[in-house]
């Protein structure tokens, strides 16, 4: 299963710009979220609509699926990325304003979906395949980074160590007395902005795709035909469904870790999302092992982590301080980062071999995020009916590997006809 690095060619300073567009957006969203769930808290909001913010962030990137590949490929790509995070400026500027932080965070949900297709894309174009897995393993860290600076950050935003800004900006809190979180939204929106600025002038491929028809249903025909090639092709239609569960379980997790830490370890919000920030330390290490190890042909070997990944969930229950709750979750997202690199790039590869770049990318998301979106309805049910959180990291953990392991044996006859060499 693992292997000597090989020579690959270079990645080139396009893709390295990207990343770090990719660094400072992922910062932003990351941070974003924190604020905002200290936001519905400020607001003396219900404990189920926290799941729900993270609800209305990806719906729109599966609402929204059918188009954003096509309007990928149909522009250069950098320019999307460009529209994409000045979209997501506005929306988190009307929060200072006094939108109600689900719709803030679904606004800025439009133009990541966007996003997305346009950023993997790029990469995929600029990346020659040979080289897609190295790539696909520093575009994996970056933005595991990010997420892990992120959420630090936001626990920052959010603590009283900030500045009072009120007299400069204004945003109304409880009992209309300023809010403490004006200074927070501040420094995320000028995240974006300088991801924004950077936008301006990424390379352009110069790949070019055959025009398809814009039409409403001729569009959303051929997004489900392309649903059916990517699925029925055997290792797209594998990592499909494995980087499927990984991501609607990841998102999951965020919230789990953090009601965990808050309830179980009495932290604060602004420390909880710390403890939160270490699962992905462990994925940024992961991430880097599987990019210089783990061969693409050999990814498909790697889904008993999957099961593995699934049973290490529950042994949260029995840590009861914080330093051993930090190394577990390292050990938990080491297992996730070794585990999705090569599969994602699996998923790339087969995806722009069988679509195009865009295409494949926004399939790709529209699965990803619909298993998002269903896994967090579950929870935000389970938390509005009152579970106790104990039993929800158990029921959890149980359902990550009894999924996973669903997939493995479901998908074996498939992998029997695997394109020789993929």
């Amino acid at each position: 299963m693992l292997v000597s690095p090989d020579r690959s060619p270079p990645l080139g300073a396009a893709f390295y710009r990207v990343l770090v567009v990719q660094l400072l957006s992922t910062l932003a969203d990351n941070a974003f979220l924190i604020v905002a769930i200290a936001r519905v808290i400020e607001l003396d909001g219900a404990a189920w609509l926290i799941p729900i913010l993270k609800v209305s962030a990806t719906f729109f990137y599966v609402a929204l699926a059918p188009f954003v590949g096509p309007v990928a490929d149909a522009f250069a790509k950098g320019r999307v990325m460009l529209a994409s995070n000045a979209f997501k400026c506005c929306a988190i500027a009307l929060m200072l304003v006094g939108l109600d932080p689900v719709l803030t965070i679904g606004l800025a949900g439009v133009g990541a979906a966007f996003y997305a297709p346009a950023k993997y894309g790029l990469v995929t174009e600029l990346v020659p395949g040979s080289a897609l897995v190295r790539a696909n393993g520093y575009f994996e860290a970056v933005t595991v980074s990010a997420v892990v600076f992120g959420v630090v950050l936001g626990g920052f935003l959010v603590s009283p160590a900030m500045p009072d800004v009120s007299d400069w900006v204004w945003m109304e809190g409880p009992a209309g007395a300023p809010s403490h979180l004006t200074a927070g939204i501040l420094v995320v929106l000028g995240l974006h902005a300088g991801a924004t600025l950077l936008s301006w002038g990424l390379a352009d491929s110069r790949a070019r795709y055959a025009p398809r028809p814009w039409q409403l249903g001729a569009m959303c025909r051929s997004f489900l035909q392309e649903n059916r090639i990517l699925w029925g092709d055997a290792l797209g239609g594998l990592s499909m469904a494995v980087t499927t569960l990984l991501w609607g379980a990841g998102a999951t997790l965020q919230l789990v870790v953090l009601r965990w830490a808050t309830e179980a370890l009495a932290l604060p919000l602004s420390q909880a999302s710390y403890l939160q920030g270490m699962s992905a330390v462990g994925i940024v290490a992961g991430a880097a092992l599987a990019s210089r190890w783990v061969a693409m042909r050999h990814a498909a070997r790697l889904l008993p982590m999957g099961v593995a990944l699934g049973l290490s969930i529950p042994l949260m229950l029995c840590v009861e301080t914080v330093p051993a709750a930090a190394v577990l979750l390292v050990c938990v997202g080491g297992l996730a980062g070794f585990f999705v690199v090569p599969m994602n790039a699996l998923l790339q590869l087969r995806g722009c071999t069988l679509l195009t770049a865009g295409r494949s990318v926004a399939v790709q998301g529209c699965n990803e995020n619909a298993g998002m979106l269903l896994m967090l309805l579950v929870y935000a049910a389970a938390t509005a009916a009152g579970m106790g959180v104990e039993a929800l990291v158990l029921a959890f953990g149980a359902s990550v590997s009894v999924a996973m392991a669903l997939v493995w044996f479901a998908k074996r006859r498939y992998l029997q006809h695997a394109p020789p060499g993929a």
